[in-house]
């Protein structure tokens, strides 16, 4: 019941109606069905493609994806979704990776982690359940305190393309910005980021002082050459997706290839075509 309420009362209910049939009956080209939100989680979908697409445009023949917050594997398995559509589209090689410590969230720090919205121990993950449903990512297990300090050295991704940031706390966010800090080689020179907390209900009240919101603005006040940019093609749209607000895109300013050229070569025809 929830459900039909919430589709009925949804300003437009006849593109939301339209985007359920072609994603059940997945109508339509895979790249198609991506860019009018009509797959399972589009937000997975959406910084799979295009990250695909930009590492396709810099010759790149493969790239990573991360998920940080397993929780109980849903979003991991969709990300092998995705993955399979874009390596088959693009003619790319896609490696995932999951971070999780496997124990669920920890104590929460202060009130900057939200602890009247999170406990301890919340999304506890069922490690050996999930591994016999993996066929391609890599789970990573551990404390992002650890697991940042090794994971370069012992995976040796492909060039990270995108990550989706599911932590919930602003305390373990922040210590997973040390993952964006590794040699330039392990990056595209733009990430497509998703941010699963950024938005919520009147419970959660997520705002710029704390959570994942607090964490993004103080690393683009301490970074000058790598900065996490709101993509305003999303929000410039009659019809605004929630989950566009919940996307940035990690710009990394001095990256070798940042100013290679990636768009249209007859900028006077995709003017007249628009």
């Amino acid at each position: 019941m929830r459900s039909i309420l919430t589709l009925i009362c949804h300003k437009h209910v006849l593109r939301t109606v339209a985007r359920w049939i072609i994603r059940r009956c997945h109508l339509g080209r895979y790249e198609q069905r991506v860019a009018c939100g009509a797959v399972d989680r589009p937000h997975y979908g959406y910084c799979v493609y295009n990250a695909g697409v930009l590492a396709k445009a810099l010759g790149y023949q493969r790239m990573s994806v991360l998920e940080f917050g397993v929780a109980g594997g849903n979003g991991l398995l969709n990300l092998e979704y995705h993955a399979r559509e874009v390596a088959q589209l693009l003619g790319i090689d896609i490696e995932i990776f999951g971070f999780d410590t496997g124990e669920g969230l920890p104590q929460p720090v202060d009130y900057r982690d939200l602890p009247y919205h999170w406990k301890k121990g919340f999304f506890k993950l069922d490690v050996p359940k999930l591994q016999v449903q993996l066929t391609k990512a890599k789970l990573i297990l551990g404390t992002i305190e650890k697991t940042s300090a090794t994971f370069f050295d012992a995976h040796d991704p492909a060039p990270i393309g995108a990550i989706v940031y599911d932590f919930d706390l602003y305390s373990s966010t922040v210590v997973a910005w040390k993952m964006l800090k590794a040699a330039e080689r392990y990056y595209l020179p733009r990430v497509f980021c998703y941010f699963d907390d950024t938005v919520g209900t009147e419970v959660e009240l997520f705002n710029d002082y704390t959570g994942e919101r607090l964490a993004i603005n103080e690393f683009n006040r301490s970074h000058d050459k790598i900065k996490l940019g709101v993509p305003y093609h999303l929000l410039a749209g009659t019809c605004v997706e929630p989950w566009y607000r919940q996307t940035w895109i990690c710009h990394f300013f001095e990256h070798s290839r940042y100013n290679d050229f990636v768009s249209e070569e007859n900028q006077q025809r995709l003017l007249q075509d628009r």
